[in-house]
């Protein structure tokens, strides 16, 4: 897992969801699907399996705040799982990268809550 290319990711997202292009962050999750899915490791082929699933949600037509934001969540609590076996130097990054995730769906799935209401 390249750190550059984790650094690159939890920058993007500390500027905000909406603030990434939708392409840069189809390429940016591809990326990041094709190295979970080749580690053989069975904890990121999860990861890369939800993020498949996100993908499907941003490219499906109409966005869902609700279901984006479980998928988000989701990610998050699969990277912080991931980072307990992760070489030292990207422990701190990615429990960084899990936060960013997880307070973004809980952002989206609170946005929901309200215009549900």
């Amino acid at each position: 897992m390249p750190s550059d290319h984790l650094l690159a990711t939890i920058s993007a997202l500390k500027n905000g969801l909406t603030s990434l292009p939708l392409g840069s962050a189809m390429d940016n999750t591809e990326t990041w699907q094709q190295q979970f899915l080749q580690s053989g490791m069975p904890g990121l082929q999860d990861l890369a399996r939800e993020i498949g699933n996100l993908q499907s949600l941003l490219t499906g037509g109409v966005l869902s705040a609700r279901a984006i934001g479980n998928s988000l969540s989701m990610l998050g609590d699969q990277t912080s799982q991931a980072s307990a076996d992760a070489p030292a130097e990207l422990k701190k990054p990615l429990v960084e990268l899990a936060d960013l995730l997880r307070r973004h769906g809980s952002d989206l799935l609170a946005h929901a809550e309200k215009a549900q209401k």
